[in-house]
């Protein structure tokens, strides 16, 4: 290729820096794509990319042809795709405590009319990346890949008692205005620390219970949260809070922590 044919700078430039121009161009369509609410129009991932409609164009078609983008036939609209998603939960999975503790809710449902799951933290807040159905519960709140409301569930009430406020802080802003609720004071958050996790019954949904419980890695930080939602009588009857705040504890042993 001529020095002053198309693409030439970008080559050269990409040789000196030891990088891919494309690939890091992609990557900060697709970076965008996971930090937005939604779906995005092609003109405002152009501007937030700082890219001509053109360039973004080619871009996102080529993004969808390998099903890392999503494109809306009916707006045209554009959103993280299937492939992005699976590799976003298969890098989750193989944090060791997230497979520890999902083998304890698997098995935990099996034996308590509850649906049980394991969530992580990510920038948006909490993220189901297991989730187990009871044959006795067939209930579905939550699917698999759902980012949780910090202050409405169980499951944010735990994670927000164990991370640094900065980085709830950072998460609340991008949660939708829905998700948000009255942000606890510190001495609730303690509370939780002291009890070993958190329940809220009939919160968000009627004759719902939902519990979560920390688990912590070899540094002895939050790695996940374990969770479980059921009926509040069934609950109460079977002993649920006392079998998830077990798990937790078993887990956190299980992947080295609480040293």
């Amino acid at each position: 290729m001529k020095p002053n044919q198309p693409g030439s700078k970008e080559r050269d430039r990409d040789k000196r820096s030891g990088t891919i121009q494309s690939v890091s161009i992609a990557a900060r369509f697709l970076e965008i794509l996971a930090k937005a609410e939604g779906a995005m129009a092609l003109n405002e991932l152009a501007r937030q990319a700082q890219t001509g409609p053109s360039t973004a164009h080619r871009y996102m078609q080529s993004l969808v042809r390998e099903r890392l983008v999503a494109q809306d036939e009916a707006t045209g609209r554009y959103d993280l795709g299937p492939a992005s998603l699976s590799i976003g939960i298969r890098a989750m999975r193989r944090i060791e405590p997230v497979e520890v503790a999902a083998r304890l809710m698997q098995s935990l449902a099996s034996r308590i009319a509850a649906s049980c799951g394991v969530a992580v933290w990510t920038e948006r807040g909490p993220t189901v990346v297991r989730w187990y159905r009871s044959t006795d519960f067939s209930i579905s709140t939550v699917s698999l890949g759902d980012v949780l409301p910090l202050d409405n569930t169980a499951c944010g009430l735990v994670f927000q008692a164990h991370l640094p406020p900065k980085a709830i802080s950072a998460a609340r802003k991008m949660q939708p205005a829905s998700f948000r609720g009255q942000t606890p004071k510190p001495d609730a958050l303690e509370a939780v620390r002291r009890a070993g996790g958190a329940e809220l019954n009939e919160h968000l949904f009627s004759a719902l219970t939902g519990k979560a419980a920390p688990v912590f890695n070899v540094q002895n930080e939050i790695a996940c949260v374990v969770t479980t939602v059921s009926f509040v009588k069934t609950a109460e009857a079977e002993g649920h809070r006392a079998a998830l705040f077990e798990a937790g504890k078993q887990a956190t042993l299980d992947a080295g922590g609480g040293g």
